[in-house]
């Protein structure tokens, strides 16, 4: 049963599929995508960052040196998806020669959100040793959570890692996850108060040298233009993006392609 609290329904709040036209075909049409795109590329998958079966993630390199690394996190409210349902949206970085990193993690309710966040913290001290250039750091959903808390003040990176982080896009994220509470899914993730506060960027000061755009679809559901909104209120300087006639399961459709404007948000301004 939906939860109501202050005349919201806050379950019907948080449920993209519901409002999405044939949100089912969805996941199948993106792991057939990501499977034909794994088949001809070029790099490395199933890389270890640490010793859970889900602490692995995919490298793609573009043909010659690469320019940097764009890291993708995937998405699904921290508890479904991995990593190969999303191998096609390395497509448009990789042809404007960026190297393309996409780490699984662990789900909730196994590992708390805490522990979620730190292993992408892991993540990204192993991947970055494997190509040299700027870190640009990307996530849909619960993946825009995951990224967006790479800079904020509470996490330690090593300082190498840390000063190669240019630039961090977090797409539909999940910036304040209080309202969360309130949803059916809290059984799963456990979170009281005191532990979403300190899992939510807006409640965290961020690094004030890496530029940081929150964007978002403008077709999305109310709760999702407001987390994006939040975020950009909370950290000045970041730049707010609503792309308009995208939903949440469309709007990550501009990585596949390297000319789209989700594309150009990643990797403009970059020297050749």
């Amino acid at each position: 049963m939906s939860r109501h609290e202050d005349g919201i329904d806050w379950d019907d709040a948080y449920a993209n599929a519901a409002h999405i036209p044939g949100a089912a075909d969805y996941p199948p049409r993106w792991a057939a995508q990501a499977a034909a795109f794994r088949a001809q590329a070029r790099g490395e998958c199933d890389l270890p960052y640490g010793a859970h079966p889900r602490q692995r993630f995919d490298l793609f390199l573009p043909p010659a040196a690469a320019r940097g690394v764009v890291v993708f996190v995937h998405g699904g409210y921290w508890l479904r998806f991995d990593k190969s349902v999303w191998s096609h949206l390395a497509a448009g970085p990789l042809a404007r020669g960026w190297a393309v990193a996409m780490p699984s993690y662990r789900l909730a309710p196994e590992a708390p959100i805490a522990e979620i966040t730190l292993d992408i913290a892991g993540a990204l001290t192993v991947m970055a040793r494997l190509a040299r250039g700027p870190l640009v750091l990307s996530g849909h959903s619960a993946g825009g959570h995951l990224v967006a808390r790479m800079i904020c003040d509470d996490i330690e990176l090593p300082p190498q890692v840390a000063g190669r982080i240019a630039r961090v896009v977090p797409i539909s994220p999940l910036s304040d996850l209080r309202p969360l509470l309130r949803t059916q899914m809290n059984a799963a993730f456990g979170l009281d108060v005191a532990a979403a506060s300190a899992e939510s960027p807006v409640c965290h000061i961020p690094r004030d040298d890496v530029p940081v755009t929150a964007w978002v679809g403008g077709g999305e559901l109310p709760a999702f233009l407001d987390q994006a909104r939040w975020l950009a209120r909370a950290w000045p300087g970041t730049a707010l993006h609503v792309e308009s006639g995208r939903h949440h399961f469309d709007v990550i459709d501009g990585l596949a392609q390297a000319d789209s404007p989700l594309t150009a948000a990643l990797l403009d301004g970059f020297a050749d």
